[in-house]
């Protein structure tokens, strides 16, 4: 085997890589990239061979494989290397230091694959075993209790990393730095964490405020008076952790689970699967209850069918399996951000109902906010995104849930005589 705990190194800061990926010569470029940090691979006995994933909507994505003889497919996957290009503009969209940051943080609590590398457009990491999850796979109960005690566990454990000092804001309707737009001056960090004043930053509201000073002025006006109320109406949600925070994932599609593969040393606990979360680019400081009603919107997949959302009963049950693993965690945990007494007072709440009955609330609460957040994503997207993928559509249709959603808290949609929509049909649907 060519690796080693070091050149794996899941806890130091990752080597840097000065070598780009070019998707016009995308498997010479990724083989000069897998040869500098394992350069064996080149000289000793066994082909090299590149596997493109196409399920993501904004990344290329390589598995690298070295097939040496004798080696059966489990022992050549085990030192398999994944290889994510960004995709050109997504700067506006993602933060990659910090995305950097997040993956070595989770490595560090073995909640993420080793961290290899860092290139100019990208990362190298190690791969994940296991079978990536269908939008289908979601709706199946093996696998959303997996996916709410994987999730229990990440927001008990992760600690609130410190944001870096510096960000930019590109102008969404010439995809250059505002700072040499002719539309305005570059939003500071401090006017983008105004919008939730002494919470840590980022947060999910800051990255919505990053986002909607990055759109054209046409779609601007309307969108910030939206999160203005939005963080007025939930900024100060309770929610779990410090100040109403966690470690969120918030993407967690069915691309992003992966169902890891049975094994006689890690049987599963009843007919429940063993789930692994990928893709960090999004995570950040959030309510839990968005993260879990981001999750059970991803039900539907790209195509937004929303008449498998989770009903009240699948929603409840899969709260009362997220709320038994975060506490689990939480009162074992050594690094949370929880204090010692907060953990404590979690164990001893009276019943593990009334927290459900808590935070089933709170996630009907934000139903409607993942359709902003990824609608606002979309609009950006539809500006410089290269991929054949019709981010607009997709953008209307994410709004029109929160416009939906807003229609139903208000009661301006039974006022007006309007039919229910489907989504909320099935929101509100018991079983």
């Amino acid at each position: 085997m060519s690796t080693s705990q070091s050149e794996d190194n899941p806890s130091g800061k990752p080597r840097h890589i000065p070598l780009s990926h070019n998707s016009t010569d995308s498997q010479a470029s990724a083989l000069r990239l897998i040869l500098t940090i394992f350069p064996d691979w080149e000289h000793t006995e066994g082909d090299i061979e590149f596997n493109r994933f196409t399920d993501g909507i904004t990344n290329t994505l390589l598995k690298a494989v070295k097939r040496r003889p004798g080696l059966t497919e489990q022992q050549i996957d085990s030192e398999a290397v994944l290889l994510r290009a960004y995709g050109k503009g997504t700067e506006i969209l993602i933060d990659r230091e910090r995305e950097t940051t997040s993956h070595s943080l989770l490595a560090q609590h073995k909640l993420a694959p080793p961290l290899l590398a860092r290139f100019q457009n990208g990362l190298l990491y190690r791969f994940i075993q296991g079978r990536v999850c269908k939008p289908e796979d979601l709706t199946r109960e093996a696998i959303w209790r997996a996916v709410a005690r994987r999730l229990g566990e990440w927001h008990a454990v992760l600690p609130i990393v410190s944001a870096g000092e510096s960000v930019v804001v590109q102008d969404g309707s010439t995809g250059i730095p505002l700072s040499h737009s002719s539309s305005g001056s570059t939003p500071s960090l401090k006017e983008i964490n105004a919008i939730t004043p002494g919470k840590a930053a980022p947060n999910l509201w800051t990255v919505l405020q990053k986002w909607i000073f990055a759109l054209p002025k046409d779609r601007q006006l309307v969108l910030q008076k939206e999160l203005e109320r939005s963080v007025k109406e939930l900024g100060d949600v309770p929610g779990l952790g410090k100040d109403g925070l966690i470690f969120g994932h918030c993407d967690l599609l069915s691309g992003n689970v992966i169902i890891e593969p049975h094994s006689p040393n890690k049987p599963n606990a009843g007919s429940i699967e063993t789930v692994s979360f990928i893709d960090y680019e999004y995570a950040t400081p959030s309510p839990a209850a968005f993260d879990i009603a981001n999750h059970f919107a991803e039900w539907g997949g790209f195509d937004c069918d929303h008449s498998v959302l989770p009903t009240r009963s699948q929603r409840r049950a899969f709260l009362h399996e997220y709320l038994s693993s975060y506490n689990h965690h939480l009162t074992s945990s050594s690094s949370s951000s929880i204090s010692s007494q907060q953990k404590q007072d979690h164990h001893n709440s009276a019943s593990i109902e009334s927290e459900v009955d808590r935070l089933f609330a709170e996630v009907d609460l934000f139903r409607g906010i993942p359709g902003f957040y990824w609608g606002i994503w979309a609009l950006i997207q539809a500006k410089i995104s290269q991929i054949d993928f019709d981010y607009a559509a997709y953008a209307e249709v994410r709004l029109g849930e929160y416009w939906a959603w807003r229609a139903e808290v208000d009661g301006s949609r039974e006022k007006e005589g309007r039919e229910m929509p489907l989504r909320e049909r099935r929101w509100g649907q018991e079983a």
